[in-house]
C-alpha cells in the first residue's frame, strides 16, 4: 500500500469511508457536474491571467480567456462537452456568462496589477515518517520582505457560520507541507470566495500545523485500519443525495464492486478535484 495522502483524499475519508474507496482504491468514474467544471474553467483563467505583463490584467482581458480556456478543457476532456450538451439550461453563451461573472468577483477582492505569485498551481509535497503528503496549491505568494502567502480559489459559497473547518483543513494541509519542506510556517492562509464575495484569513502558527499533523496521522491510521480488515463502511450524511456513487452504496442498497486482492492507496500527484456536494 502506498503511503501517500492528500487534503481531498484525507477528507473523503473522514466524511465517509466507503467513498474514500470508490475514489482512491477503486478509482470509480464520475460524471462531470456544472459546479466543477466551472470552478476548473474559472481556476484556468486566474491562473492564465498572471501570464499578461500587469498593466493589462484587467477584467476584460480575464474574460477574453473564457473561451479559449474552456476550449482547451474540452480538448482535454471531451466528456465536458457532452455534459454541457446534455443540460437544457445550459448554452454555451450563459455557460460563458456563468464564469465571467466570477471571474469579475474576484477583481472585486484582488488587484492582480499588484500581484506578482511566486507560484501558480504549484504542486508541493513531502515525507513525514514515511507517509507522502501531496497537493495542489492555486497560488503562492511571497513578499519582498520574505513572507509566504497561500491562496486558493473557491467558486461556491462561503461556509455557514462554524462550518469553516474543511476548507480550513485543506489549507492547514497545505501550510504543513510547506512547513515540513522548508521549516517555516506560511504567514497567511487566504481562501477567496467567489461566488459571494468573501475573503477568509487564518495565520497558522505551529501549534496549529502539529495539530493537523496529528489529525493527518490519525486518518492515515484508521485507513490502514480499514485496508487491514477490508473494511470501508458508509457514512450516510445529508450530502448523499449529490454522490455520484449512491447506487452502489449498502446503505441506499446498492453492492459495491469487490476489492482487490492488492489495495493500493494511488493519490496521484496532480489529482482533479472532486465535484462540489452543492452547484
Amino acid at each position: 500500500m502506498r503511503a501517500a495522502l492528500s487534503p481531498s483524499r484525507a477528507a473523503d475519508f473522514k466524511q465517509c469511508p466507503l467513498k474514500f474507496r470508490f475514489r482512491t482504491i477503486d478509482r470509480l468514474e464520475e460524471a462531470p457536474s456544472p459546479a466543477a467544471a466551472r470552478g476548473t474553467l474559472v481556476h484556468a483563467v486566474l491562473e492564465e491571467i498572471f501570464d499578461l505583463p500587469a498593466a493589462e490584467r484587467t477584467p476584460e482581458a480575464a474574460r477574453a480567456l473564457v473561451p479559449g480556456q474552456w476550449a482547451a478543457l474540452v480538448a482535454e476532456r471531451p466528456e465536458l462537452a457532452e455534459m454541457l450538451a446534455d443540460d437544457a439550461s445550459l448554452s454555451e453563451q450563459s455557460w460563458f456568462l456563468a464564469a465571467e461573472k466570477l471571474v469579475d468577483r474576484w477583481f472585486t477582492l484582488e488587484d492582480p496589477s499588484r500581484l506578482e505569485p511566486s507560484q501558480r498551481e504549484v504542486k508541493v509535497e513531502t515525507e513525514v515518517d514515511g507517509l507522502v503528503l501531496r497537493g495542489i496549491i492555486d497560488r503562492l505568494d511571497v513578499a519582498l520582505t520574505g513572507e509566504v502567502r497561500v491562496v486558493d480559489y473557491k467558486t461556491g459559497r462561503t461556509p455557514a457560520a462554524g462550518f469553516e473547518g474543511k476548507a480550513l483543513f485543506q489549507m492547514k494541509f497545505y501550510g504543513l507541507v510547506i512547513w515540513r519542506r522548508t521549516g517555516r510556517v506560511p504567514d497567511l492562509l487566504q481562501l477567496v470566495y467567489l461566488k459571494d464575495g468573501t475573503v477568509i484569513r487564518y495565520v497558522p502558527d505551529e501549534a496549529d500545523l502539529l495539530a493537523l499533523e496529528r489529525n493527518v496521522r490519525a486518518v492515515w491510521s484508521a485507513i490502514e485500519q480499514a485496508v487491514a480488515a477490508r473494511d470501508f463502511r458508509p457514512n450516510p450524511t445529508k450530502l448523499c443525495g449529490w454522490c455520484d456513487f449512491k447506487p452502489l452504496c449498502p446503505a441506499f442498497g446498492g453492492t459495491p464492486p469487490d476489492l482487490p486482492e492488492t489495495i493500493e492507496i494511488i493519490t496521484p500527484e496532480a489529482e482533479t478535484p472532486p465535484s462540489p456536494a452543492r452547484p
